[in-house]
């Protein structure tokens, strides 16, 4: 039997759904202080996140190719119910085919999770029991985001932190997650960018030291009100904040009342970092912050004064 509709073990979404589900039960266990049930029930839901990426590709991608059932209904044909799908190492290593960000060391801590899960529910083992949050959790939502990233979806949708009636805790975790997440893409930077040849390094710091503010601009995706200058917290070189402006203030100790200028305090808050020597991009206030870098920024401008107009001298 022929059918348009693909089986839910391959569909995209019911594997996205199901893996919300896991993420939020991984939360919770979090919560409780539970923390081996909490890493066992997010291993899980980066394993179907993994798949959904894939799946949305093409439902093939996840079906056990020895399993002629499960590549027909993956290929919308129902010719059997006994359907199965990839397993967890193999959904890693196609993910590296689907991202750049999805690298070797990525690769390697996410086929590391799921052994460890494996061994805790088909052994007397309890390998989640003994891991601190320190060895696991920064480059857990790392890697989130990573296969995120690939749907066009951040882990604040992933979360469900984006709804209006998130409970408050969902939303600190959110906070918590890119917080993490962005202290190991500047640690992943770091290590790329130091592998470079001296001379690749010294030609990307030149590069970096010769370019204007404006010149930078268009490789930002926030309309910034302005554009300045920081150092970039992964390899030194010279990097840009773009911010938007949130207040104004005529400057008080710069200010000649005689004068028919003025002399204005501008304030901006960045929102996007982006270093143009080893490529980090911070999209957000919060994973700006989380790099150390001073969100503000206050610019100097003189203009015209103006007047109020006189009334009842006429």
């Amino acid at each position: 039997m022929t059918t348009r509709n693909f089986a839910l073990a391959f569909s995209p979404d019911a594997l996205m759904g199901k893996s919300r589900a896991y993420i939020v039960r991984a939360l919770a266990a979090k919560s409780r202080g539970s923390l081996g049930e909490y890493q066992l029930w997010a291993s899980l839901a980066l394993e179907l996140l993994g798949k959904s990426a894939l799946a949305g590709i093409h439902p093939c991608l996840i079906a056990d190719p020895q399993s002629s059932e499960s590549l027909f209904a993956a290929a919308g044909m129902t010719v059997g119910t006994d359907l199965k799908t990839i397993t967890a190492k193999t959904v890693f290593e196609r993910l590296t085919h689907i991202s750049t960000r999805f690298d070797k060391k990525t690769q390697v801590y996410c086929q590391n999770m799921s052994l460890k899960r494996n061994a805790e529910l088909h052994s007397g083992e309890a390998p989640f029991e003994a891991a601190t949050l320190s060895s696991w959790e920064g480059r857990y939502w790392h890697t989130a985001e990573i296969i995120l990233e690939t749907k066009k979806l951040t882990i604040e949708t992933w979360l469900g932190a984006d709804q209006a009636k998130a409970p408050k805790e969902l939303l600190a975790e959110y906070t918590h997650a890119i917080v993490e997440a962005a202290k190991v893409r500047i640690e992943t930077a770091r290590e790329a960018f130091s592998q470079l040849s001296k001379k690749a390094r010294d030609a990307a710091f030149s590069k970096a030291d010769a370019l204007r503010p404006w010149e930078f601009s268009r490789s930002f995706h926030l309309l910034a009100d302005s554009i300045w200058e920081t150092k970039c917290p992964a390899c030194g070189s010279r990097a840009f904040l773009a911010g938007v402006k949130y207040a104004e203030e005529v400057s008080e100790d710069l200010d000649d009342e005689h004068s028919d200028e003025e002399t204005v305090d501008v304030f901006f808050a960045a929102e996007e970092f982006q270093c143009p020597s080893c490529g980090l991009h911070l999209d957000s206030r919060d994973e700006i912050e989380a790099a150390g870098l001073d969100i503000e920024h206050t610019e100097i401008e003189t203009r015209q004064r103006e007047y109020e107009p006189d009334y009842g001298n006429d």
